[in-house]
C-alpha cells in the first residue's frame, strides 16, 4: 500500500531535513511544490508554459495547474511506494483536491505531520544566517559562528546576509506562513491526521517523534 505524508512546518522549523530523513527511511520520493514548479518552467511544459502566464503578470497561479502538476509528478513510476508531499496541499481546497486524486491512485494521505516552533525562536535561527558570496556556504552568528566574523572559514570569502534572511522579513514570511496555513491546519486536525510536533528538541528528537506519528499513522 503507497504511503502520502503531508510534511507542514514553518520557514526555520527543519522541515528540509526531516524531509531528507524520512524519504529516505520510507523509501519515498520528495515532492516539493517549488521543485515541481522549478522544473515545469525550465523544461517548457504545458502546465510550465500556462503557470508562466499568471507569474509573467504577478498573479497567483491557479489551483488546477497545480493540482495538474502534482498529479503528473505522483502519476510516474518511482512514486509507486507513495510520496512526501512538502509544500502542497497550501489551502483546504488543495487538500480536498488531493485527498480525490489519491483515491485515483489507491492511496489517502496517511498522516500530516507539524512541526510546531515559536515565532521568536524561528526568528532567532533564520535571522541569525549568513551566507559566503563564493560557494554559498552557510554559517549561524548563534549555532555556527565563522571564525572570523564576516569571513568564510571554507574559502574566505565574504559573509553577506540574504536578504529574505534579514529580521524583518523574516517575521514577514511567518506571519505570512501562519495566516495562510492555519485553515490547512485545522482541516487536518479535524479530519484526524494532524500530528504535532515540536521542533524546538534537537533534530534527532524531532526525527524519533516524526517516525512514532508515522508508524502510529499506520
Amino acid at each position: 500500500m503507497a504511503k502520502y505524508i503531508v510534511l507542514l512546518g514553518p520557514p526555520g522549523a527543519g522541515k528540509g531535513t526531516q524531509a531528507q530523513i524520512i524519504a529516505e527511511k520510507y523509501q519515498l520520493v520528495h515532492v516539493s511544490s517549488g521543485d515541481l514548479f522549478r522544473e515545469n518552467l525550465k523544461n517548457q511544459t504545458e502546465l510550465g508554459k500556462h503557470a508562466q502566464t499568471f507569474m509573467s503578470r504577478g498573479e497567483l497561479v491557479p489551483d488546477d495547474v497545480t493540482i495538474a502538476m502534482v498529479r503528473e509528478r505522483l502519476a510516474r513510476p518511482d512514486c509507486r511506494n507513495g510520496a512526501l508531499l512538502d509544500g502542497f496541499p497550501r489551502t483546504p481546497a488543495q487538500a480536498s483536491a488531493l485527498a480525490e486524486m489519491l483515491k485515483e491512485f489507491n492511496g489517502a494521505v496517511n498522516v500530516v505531520p507539524y512541526i510546531c516552533v515559536p515565532a521568536e525562536v524561528l526568528i532567532e535561527r533564520l535571522s541569525g544566517r549568513w551566507t559566503c558570496r563564493s560557494n554559498g556556504h552557510v554559517f549561524h552568528e548563534k549555532f555556527n559562528p565563522p571564525a572570523v566574523a564576516g569571513i568564510c572559514d571554507l574559502d574566505g570569502s565574504e559573509l553577506y546576509q540574504r536578504d529574505d534572511d534579514k529580521a524583518e522579513t523574516v517575521k514577514n514570511r511567518i506571519k505570512v506562513y501562519q495566516e495562510q496555513t492555519s485553515p490547512l491546519i485545522d482541516y487536518y486536525r479535524k479530519n484526524g491526521l494532524l500530528v504535532e510536533i515540536d521542533g524546538t528538541k534537537p533534530i534527532e528528537e524531532v526525527t524519533k517523534d516524526m517516525l512514532t506519528a508515522i508508524e502510529d499513522a499506520k
